[in-house]
């Protein structure tokens, strides 16, 4: 065992290294979709902080030998039993739905485990650190399937009561290991149908359907396949099954688990971690959208600032017609216009209410003055936070998760104290170097884009940017050679890739000189602006192709 990740908050996993290459093993103790399962890709470390669980299993299982696997008879239990460091251990998986757990066990008592149940929530079998591992209470009742009798099945029959009991319920209640999908399974083939009551079936016909898929189980013959139409994967299972359509063959037991529950794996795997950030990153921009409302609005609001005006002059106008201690005056600007109310302050003069009322208006004339500027900065803030929703749904590690998160707190989105997030270090841009030598900078988030661009980019290299979108900042080094038009295209495809476009079949990709890119003053980093561009109409493509030859 090389490492033990924590994947998520109810499953741990395995780098294991046999026959020469790696294998990753999830282990989940999900309440609703337990399981155990090998999976085709690397896990991820999809948590901020290493679980306690997660650290006994690095302290007890990391750099252990596994020796031995079983499964006690008919249980849902799994013990993978490990030589580590700390000596001999056995990680057990109860992976039943509701009630799941993982334990790591050592000499039969509890080193520590994922869920812990105290005797508040069970008297007969605690869960719990320092006590000694119980296993779940074996079924009674039930009949083994590999030692029963025909004799057995007519019982099973006989004893029902009640009426309305379908075969398969019955079935899967009164013998051991036959899940409800098994259950249908021998069902259909026994009677032609699923949904048929256990008073109307014919026993004999159901014992003969069940052997003949018994026999095969109960030797580890397996047939793993899935059920698969165009709504998605509906089930799987170690036999094909007949009683639904579309069921097809696939390679191993683990695949059909894992694409049926869909692997641990790849980007989905930070899902869970993205989501405050996205919702950090949405609050911004619900104010944003509402400040820049509001200033698109003063703009064509010259009617309250022009009041302020006319009222200024129609006090000074009236001035000796004001009594004392009056509050408000009645008058007209011109002899077509409705009259005005004017409020007064009966404390003031009516010179000092006049004086208030054009104090007020030079006030808004002069905040006018700012607001196509404010404008601007505002358009220009929402556009980065664009760039950081981009930069987020692209992120497939911790630090490229945490560059958004520390981006956000710098620009006043995320209060407090800043929460660094799990796997060190800061996510750095990507170098290609091509077959014919040629190096390509790529920017996948905004921090990134700006070393890309500002660093690592030099006045006459070439600069690529989706069009009108967020995305990546892609840097063609001149060294001097000509960069032909199939590098530029290849190079114009990875910008469309990490853009806010990646899922259209054809995007348009600017291509200047880094000469013609500018920052913008006070903007995030990344934001720019450029000009001499032209253009080139691609599909998006990952990194891969600039060492296509």
């Amino acid at each position: 065992v090389q490492d033990v990740r924590d994947v998520d908050e109810t499953g741990l996993g395995l780098e294991i290294y046999a026959n020469r290459r790696r294998h990753y093993l999830y282990l989940s103790a999900d309440t609703h979709m337990p399981r155990v399962h090998l999976v085709s890709g690397k896990l991820r470390r999809g948590l901020p902080k290493p679980t306690q669980l997660g650290l006994v299993f690095r302290s007890y299982v990391e750099g252990g030998i596994v020796e031995h696997i079983h499964q006690p008879r008919w249980e849902r239990l799994l013990h993978i039993e490990i030589s580590g460091p700390k000596g001999e251990v056995t990680i057990i998986v109860e992976p039943m739905e509701r009630r799941s757990n993982i334990l790591l066990v050592r000499d039969g008592v509890i080193v520590d485990c994922l869920r812990r149940v105290g005797p508040e929530d069970n008297r007969y079998r605690l869960s719990l650190p320092a006590h000694e591992y119980v296993p779940p209470p074996p079924l009674t009742g039930r009949h083994d399937p590999l030692e029963m009798s025909l004799t057995d099945m007519l019982g099973i029959f006989d004893q029902n009561q009640d009426p309305k009991r379908k075969a398969f319920s019955l079935l899967s209640s009164r013998i051991l290991g036959i899940s409800p999908l098994l259950a249908k399974e021998i069902v259909f083939r026994a009677c032609g149908e699923v949904n048929i009551l256990a008073k109307d079936v014919d026993p004999e016909a159901i014992f003969s359907a069940m052997q003949a898929l018994m026999s095969a189980l109960g030797v580890r013959e397996w047939q793993p396949g899935i059920v698969e139409d165009s709504n998605g994967i509906h089930a799987y299972s170690v036999y094909p099954i007949e009683h639904m359509t579309d069921w097809k063959p696939v390679d191993s037991v683990s695949q059909a688990l894992e694409l049926y529950y869909g692997a641990p794996v790849g980007e989905e795997a930070y899902t869970a971690a993205k989501k405050p950030v996205f919702a950090a990153i949405e609050e911004a921009r619900a104010k944003l959208r509402a400040k820049l409302a509001s200033l698109q609005q003063s703009v064509t609001d010259d009617a309250e600032r022009e009041r302020l005006r006319q009222s200024g002059e129609l006090i000074l106008a009236y001035q000796y017609a004001i009594q004392p201690g009056q509050t408000e005056l009645r008058a007209p600007y011109d002899t077509e216009a409705p009259e005005l109310v004017i409020k007064l302050d009966p404390e003031l003069s009516p010179v000092e209410n006049a004086q208030r009322y054009f104090k007020r208006y030079n006030k808004a004339k002069s905040a006018l003055e700012d607001v196509p500027r404010l404008i601007q900065e505002t358009e220009t803030e929402l556009a980065y936070l664009d760039q950081l929703t981009v930069d987020l749904e692209h992120a497939t590690n911790w630090p490229e998760i945490d560059d958004v998160q520390q981006a956000l707190q710098s620009r006043g989105y995320l209060q407090g104290k800043r929460k660094r997030l799990g796997g060190g270090g800061k996510s750095g841009p990507l170098k290609v170097v091509t077959p014919d030598g040629y190096v390509v900078w790529i920017g996948r988030n905004s921090r990134q884009n700006e070393l890309v661009t500002f660093k690592h980019g030099s006045p006459q290299d070439l600069w690529l940017h989706a069009r009108g979108v967020p995305g990546a900042h892609v840097i063609i080094r001149n060294d001097g050679r000509r960069i032909s038009d199939e590098l530029i295209d290849k190079a114009a495809s990875v910008a469309a890739y990490y853009s806010a476009r990646r899922n259209e079949s054809r995007v348009i990709v600017d291509v200047t000189r880094r000469k013609y890119v500018k920052k913008i003053k006070g903007a995030g980093a990344g934001m720019v602006t450029y000009s001499h561009e032209q253009t080139r109409t691609v599909a998006p493509k990952d990194e891969s192709i600039l060492q296509e030859r």
